[in-house]
This record gives structure tokens, sequence and C-alpha cells, in this order.
């Protein structure tokens, strides 16, 4: 397996260890609140890069931590075997992590298979997104049918991650203001799917990339304590990958230190976008982070696609300074990962979290889960749950 630990020396160099490839624009669901479409519909359509052209962006960039493909819808791209491939082979990529709306049950599990054996160093990750439970779904996809399409990927992906251990299964809910009306609903249902090591939440974005005002951020904040509250008991369903406590300690802090940014209006921690993070369009347009689209470092195409020289370049190094003079504030997610795992400063605050995780044992996380079940009655959508299991 490829090791996280060779990434220890980006806490002080600041080098790159993140990258979210937007692998294709095209999408076989019809989401109005699908803020990359809007953002690429205003540059105008280009010739994704061709698999050679990603072979050798890969191979001009040293190692990764973690590679997200992006999109549109991923699996839609023919040859994402072999574009993981390139970053398992090249960077060392410790995490792939892909994104996927899930309307194609079969290919997406036949992919995500071949996947697991192209990329045998690297933990697979799969998010599957679900807005809301039956119909809700669908309507906020555009898709009649997708939350049971979604049920069908789920099963699947389930029972391949029996046989594949490197494969971590997970959701993301997009949040906004109809998901925040039936969030207690959404999220007792994930929580009783088997097989699902985390759910997430990504806030609502506009075009550029921002925060969408829609947002109710005090039922984001109620959102979050509830996502901590049905998961804190649940140890043994977190990933199974080593510094697994690590990384649910850092979810649970980057939520609250996301609600105090967007509370305050201002940076609260130092910002390593385009020095720890970067994010690569479709047609080799490369950006410091998903809320700056207006800020590129140029096209990899007009530079030999070679990344290192798009950063070294005078241009790469004005969007850099910019960005670490605190001229922006965003409430990005993949930015807040890399933000608090490589900032020394906030270490402690992670092993705080990490600890208070750990006091109760076993035994009271049990029974206090079976007091709270004996005390309420037993809701719709937990009746719902026992057919899609």
């Amino acid at each position: 397996m490829h090791s996280p630990l060779g990434h220890a020396r980006s806490l002080f160099l600041k080098r790159p260890v993140h990258l979210t490839f937007f692998v294709t624009r095209r999408c076989n669901a019809g989401c109005g609140f699908c803020f990359y479409a809007q953002a690429r519909d205003a540059e105008g359509a280009e010739p994704e890069l061709a698999l050679d052209e990603i072979r050798r962006v890969a191979a001009s960039m040293g190692p990764l931590l973690w590679v997200l493909f992006s999109g549109g819808e991923p699996f839609l791209r023919e040859d994402l075997v072999e574009i993981g491939g390139a970053f398992h082979d090249a960077n060392r990529a410790c995490f792939l992590t892909y994104p996927t709306n899930g309307l194609l049950p079969d290919l997406v599990v036949e992919r995500t298979e071949q996947i697991l054996r192209r990329c045998e160093g690297s933990v697979v990750v799969v998010k599957l997104s679900l807005d809301g439970v039956g119909e809700r779904h669908d309507a906020l996809r555009g898709v009649p049918g997708a939350f049971a399409r979604v049920m069908e990927t789920y099963r699947g992906l389930s029972r391949l991650a029996v046989r594949y251990p490197r494969l971590e299964l997970g959701v993301n809910t997009v949040f906004g203001p109809e998901t925040a009306r039936h969030v207690e609903e959404l999220v007792g249902f994930v929580h009783g799917l088997e097989g699902i090591r985390a759910h997430t939440l990504t806030l609502l974005r506009r075009p550029d990339g921002g925060p969408s005002p829609e947002v109710d951020l005090r039922a984001y904040r109620r959102a979050s304590l509830l996502l901590e509250s049905r998961w804190r008991s649940r140890r043994q369903r977190f990933h199974r990958f080593a510094g697994a406590r690590l990384k649910a300690a850092q979810d649970r802090l980057q939520r609250r230190l996301i609600h105090r940014t967007l509370v305050e209006r201002r940076r609260v921690i130092p910002c390593f976008a385009g020095r720890l993070g970067l994010v690569l369009t479709e047609a080799g347009r490369l950006h410091p982070c998903e809320s700056r689209w207006d800020r590129s470092f140029g096209n990899v195409r007009e530079a030999g696609h070679d990344v290192a020289r798009l950063l070294r370049s005078e241009r790469g190094r004005a969007v850099v300074d910019e960005i670490a003079r605190g001229s922006c504030h965003c409430s990005h997610e993949c930015n807040f990962l890399t933000n608090i795992l490589f900032n020394p400063a906030l270490h402690p605050a992670l092993l705080r979290e990490c600890v208070r995780r750990g006091r109760r044992r076993a035994g009271e996380r049990d029974e206090a889960d079976r007091d709270e079940r004996e005390r309420r009655p037993t809701r719709p959508w937990e009746t719902a749950l026992q057919g899609w299991r």
C-alpha cells in the first residue's frame, strides 16, 4: 500500500498533496443546483484531456496523498480506470476518491472493481450522492427513480467492499434548503445502511464556487450536530484504513470551522490552496481551488502538460501569494481537509477531538443506543430502510 507517512514533510514544505480533477463535464442527472455545469458554461466547451495528456500531467507532479475525480459524472469517462492508474503509478496516490450520482449501478460497480484491481496500492473511496429519501431525492436530482438506482448501486458496492477491504463506501449530501427540511430523516436513513463508513455534508454552492445565500447556517449547524450524535456510538462503522479516527476527528472539526467561517464572514484558519491543493478541469485549466474560478495558473496544454512549470511561473506565484495574503475566504470542504491536517497549530484541537470521541466505552455506547430506540416510536423512514438493506 502507498503510505501517507511520506507526505509528512508537506507540513512544512507546503508542496501539493491533493488534486481535484474534473475528468468530464458530462452528466446523466438534471440537478438544478450543480455549480460546476454553470461555471464551465461561462468558459465555453473545450475538448477533454486525453488519457495520454493526463499521464503527462501526472508525471509532472510529485507524490500525492489524495486525488479526487469529479465532474459531471466521473464514471461516464470510458477511460476512468486508466486515469486512476496514471495517478496511482506516477504519484503513488494513497487515496483515490470517486463521487457518483449512482444512476448507473452496473457500470459503477464494474468500473470500481476494475479500479481496485488496477490500483492495488491505493485506498479507493466511492461517495454516493444522496440528498433525500425516496421521491425527495428524485426531485432534487431531476431523475425519476434516481433513489432506487442509488440504492441498487449501494447494494452492489457493499458486496464489493466485503471482498475488497481497500474499498471505502460513503454518502455525500449537498446541503441546501430542501435537504435542511428533512435532514433528520436522511441522516437516520444513511446511518442505518450497513457498510457505509461516513456521511458528509457539502454546502450548496454558487456558480463561482462560493456558498449559496440560500443556506441556513443554523440548520447547517443543527445538521452537523445531528451527524455527530448519530455516528458517535458507531466506531466500528468508521473507515477501515490506518488513521481512520484522525479522519473522523478532522470531519467534525471541519464542520465547526466551516460554520464559524460563514458566520464571521472571514478566514479563520490559514488557507493553503494553490500550495497543498490544486484543481484541474477536464479541459486542462489549473486553478488553486474550486472557489476561485476567477484565478487560474493557466492551461496545462500551454505549458507542455507540466504542472510544476505553471506553479513556478510569475502568474502562478502571484496567484499563490494573493491567496496566502488572505484575499478571500470560503467554506469549501476539500480545502478545509488539507488546511486542517497540514497545519501543526491545529493538531492539538485534532487530538482533543480524537480523545473526546474515545471517552465512552463500547458497552456504554451500545446501551445508550438501545435506550434511545426503546424511548421513541419507530419512524416511517426506519420501516422503509428495511427494504433497502
